[in-house]
């Protein structure tokens, strides 16, 4: 994988279909000490760690400098923590502590504590990177903890006492948001928080002291010890789980509870959601504009896997808080913009892949979705179907009249917005790269759904 050129100890690679690890020499040392161990299975059984099979070395990708190979276990999507809800964030700062705990007790620590290291797999958060496990110091500081708090507790605090659009602040500070910036942001008050006045705001300051050549010269290492490592992982877990936000605060969060649909109009488009959806096939759905996962819910009880992506921050919190409750394991609720969608970043903007190259959908679900883009964000409509063309090879679209309460609620402060497309023209639109299969009318409403086959 591109961003993995910064670990120097080895590096993630496609051989045909198969995802592999080189390790590389500068680390065969430690990694046949960890791989000896017990930790590695210790934190595979907890889930709090990607499982990984031996492959052969014949298969490394730069042989002069191979130790090892070896296979972990792929995700069906790769996500970015500027993509996620806050409980997700919250989450996944909690597993990557909890990983710590556990590596501590084994005598190991985490000498990396990046956000980037944790995925969604089965709806829970889980470490994927299997090198940044080595012996630890115990005398020494925890050499991830300045990582940890610029990648979870800065930007957790920043969303819970700011504002939940914080998050987006990690795509642009791909290395964690600096604490001196994050202190500066926070709320005064924050310096009497236990947790946040050490963690970020102290720890800040002696960022500074160590940086400024006037102040900075030999200093004794203190000495720590696995009490004191525990008491600081300990005290992080208590910052972070003090940390809250909620929801209701958003514009679109409670949208799918005051929609203009009528009670008949909600039961037939559920159903012939499902049955579309049936007649579609394939494996993994892409729902844009899954707002709290109505229809999300639909495609997971299908058997299929499904990324839900919604750009309201309030209603993907309450979707993934949801499908946490119930143990859904086939549904990730993601935040993504799509009229600014994740673009490519870091090194050579290949690092972290766009929201259009990362993977590709089977179906791609389009429900009350296009007519928001079309006039709440000016797009025209040619351009959303040449989007949802380069997604997947079919897509389930709904029409929604110019007459429907939501376009006119959209409409209302667009006086000059371009013509609404009536339902011929948003027929021929899709028709110059979709061949229309079905068109369905919702009952006891003027919508439409349609199921589209993109045209080779």
């Amino acid at each position: 994988m591109a961003a993995s050129f910064r670990d120097p100890s080895g590096f993630v690679y496609w051989r045909g279909k198969r995802l592999l690890r080189q390790i590389n020499r500068g680390f065969a040392e430690r990694w046949d000490e960890l791989e000896s161990s017990a930790i590695l299975p210790d934190l595979q059984r907890r889930g709090l760690l990607i499982r990984h099979e031996p492959a052969d070395l014949g298969d490394a990708y730069a042989p002069t400098i191979a130790h090892a190979v070896i296979a972990p276990e792929p995700l069906p999507f790769i996500s970015y923590p500027y993509e996620w809800s806050f409980s997700q964030l919250r989450d996944a700062a909690l597993a990557t502590l909890e990983a710590q705990f556990v590596a501590l007790a084994r005598g190991y620590w985490l000498r990396d504590a990046s956000a980037f290291n944790v995925q969604f797999r089965d709806g829970k958060p889980i470490l994927i990177d299997t090198l940044s496990l080595e012996r630890a110091d115990l005398g020494r500081p925890w050499i991830a903890y300045r990582q940890f708090c610029e990648h979870f507790l800065a930007p957790l605090a920043l969303m819970a006492y700011r504002d939940v659009r914080c998050s987006l602040l990690l795509r642009d500070f791909i290395d964690g948001i600096p604490l001196d910036f994050a202190a500066r942001l926070l709320p005064g008050r924050t310096r009497l928080n236990l947790g946040l006045g050490s963690h970020v705001h102290v720890h800040a300051r002696s960022q500074s002291r160590a940086a400024d050549p006037e102040t900075a010269g030999p200093r004794s290492a203190r000495r720590m010890g696995r009490l004191r490592h525990e008491a600081l992982l300990a005290g992080l877990r208590r910052a972070i789980e003090r940390l809250k936000w909620r929801p209701g605060e958003t514009a679109w969060a409670g949208y799918a509870d005051h929609t203009s649909y009528s009670a008949p109009a909600e039961a037939s488009k559920d159903a012939q959601v499902r049955r579309l959806l049936e007649s579609a096939g394939g494996r993994v759905v892409w729902d844009l504009g899954a707002n709290t996962g109505r229809f999300s819910a639909i495609a997971a009880d299908l058997g299929r896997d499904v990324v839900a992506w919604d750009s309201d921050p309030g209603a993907a919190e309450l979707h993934y808080l949801a499908i946490r409750q119930r143990g859904v394991p086939n549904v990730l609720p993601l935040l993504v913009d799509l009229a600014n969608p994740s673009p490519g970043i870091g090194w050579a903007n290949v690092e972290r892949a766009a929201f259009t190259e990362r993977a590709n959908a089977d179906v791609v679900l389009a429900l009350a979705l296009v007519h928001h883009l079309n006039v709440g964000r000016n797009v025209r409509l040619a351009m959303i179907v040449e989007l949802l063309a380069t997604l997947a090879p079919q897509t389930i679209v709904e029409y929604v009249p110019e007459s429907d309460p939501m376009v006119q609620r959209l409409l209302a402060p667009h006086r000059d917005h371009q013509p609404y497309p009536a339902i011929e023209t948003f027929r021929d639109v899709f028709r110059a790269r979709f061949q229309i299969l079905e068109e369905i009318p919702v009952e006891d409403s003027a919508r439409r759904l349609l199921r589209l086959s993109r045209k080779a």
